[in-house]
């Protein structure tokens, strides 16, 4: 019996022991891993999370201007239209006003005052 409890008792060191070292060596590959990782990353070039967050945040504040802009600029160009519809309109009015014959305007005589000079002169 004690050499059966004994073999165990070895079997058992053995076991231990080489569970001992795989875990050493599964924290060793894993350290081995993590390094040729961050190998791999720094020569890949690549931006840190907190260099995303502060571009992404200019980014967003660029894009709330450019809109805000665009606003500003379709305001502008509807009194511009509205400016340009006036003029064109005044500009029709006056074509058409100097297009009547002078038959159709009323002739002053000598002698008469414009119709405003006489109101103003009874009052």
């Amino acid at each position: 019996m004690q050499t059966e409890n004994r073999f165990f008792d070895d079997l058992a060191r053995v076991a231990t022991g080489a569970l001992g070292a795989f875990t050493g060596m599964r924290a060793e590959v894993e350290a081995r891993l993590r390094d040729q990782m961050e190998r791999l990353l720094s020569r890949m070039d690549l931006v840190t999370r907190e260099e995303f967050a502060a571009v992404q945040a200019m980014a967003a504040k660029a894009r709330g201007e450019q809109e805000r802009l665009e606003q500003r600029l379709l305001a502008i160009e509807a009194r511009l239209q509205a400016l340009e519809a006036a003029a064109g309109e005044r500009a029709v009015a006056e074509a058409a006003a100097a297009e009547k014959p002078a038959a159709e305007k009323p002739k002053r005589r000598g002698g008469e005052r414009p119709a405003a000079a006489d109101e103003s002169e009874t009052g």
